[in-house]
């Protein structure tokens, strides 16, 4: 079965927002007073944050709601988004982006990022004209590591689950793509710590290693 279809997750993979995530989750964390371990907050990765605000509540007996503290979050992170000067696409997945667009491949973002985020995310960096889709976990009953985002993304590219690859950092979104039975593909990035690559079909470290060609040996 030949390659139809990309479903790319976004933090992690295609722009490396992890680092103002976690500024915006910390600031949120002192402002309602709790204490957050380094190991807690990894298995927060992949997830969305009306999924991480449900999981501290919780944790923590938090009298707030999931929207009041999803927001508080949201707030930081948009103001971190707009003023970080270091924040650009990961290296090399402009030319994956491109190599796959130019051969053919329908592209669907699936992420747990509210939309708003990968609106800001699409806009500034021009990525609109190559994404047939865009999907966000934040609208979904379900966050990952449940496969419904993934499903639902092969589905908007109307392309059976065979034809489609996922392309993910994290332990939950690999699990979600295992989960759904879609091939997966494992970036191991430097800011993907404490993450589980074990039941990925594919780990790289370099996109160059995934550009289509190079996938006949996968899907053909």
């Amino acid at each position: 079965m030949p390659l139809k279809a990309v479903l790319f997750d976004m933090d992690g993979v295609i722009v490396d927002t992890e680092p103002l995530h976690r500024k915006a989750y910390f600031q949120m964390f002192s402002d309602f007073g709790i204490e957050v371990s380094d190991d807690f907050y990894a298995s927060f990765t992949g997830s969305s944050t009306k999924k991480v605000a449900e999981r501290l509540i919780g944790h923590f007996g938090m009298s707030h709601s999931v929207e009041e503290i999803s927001e508080h979050k949201r707030r930081y992170f948009k103001h971190y988004f707009d003023h970080d000067i270091d924040f650009d696409l990961l290296p090399g997945v402009k030319d994956l982006i491109e190599n796959y667009f130019e051969n053919g491949v329908k592209l669907v973002l699936a992420s747990s990022a509210h939309m708003n985020t990968i609106n800001w995310v699409f806009e500034k960096f021009d990525l609109e004209k190559y994404f047939t889709a865009k999907i966000s976990g934040a609208d979904l009953q379900e966050s990952k590591p449940h496969p419904e985002i993934f499903i639902r993304a092969a589905e908007m590219a109307s392309e059976p689950k065979e034809n489609c690859m996922v392309i993910e950092d994290s332990t939950n979104g690999i699990e979600a793509s295992v989960s759904a039975e879609i091939f997966c593909v494992a970036y191991q990035s430097s800011n993907s710590e404490k993450q589980q690559y074990e039941k990925a079909n594919l780990k790289i470290s370099d996109f160059s290693e995934i550009y289509f060609q190079k996938m006949k040996e996968f899907f053909n």
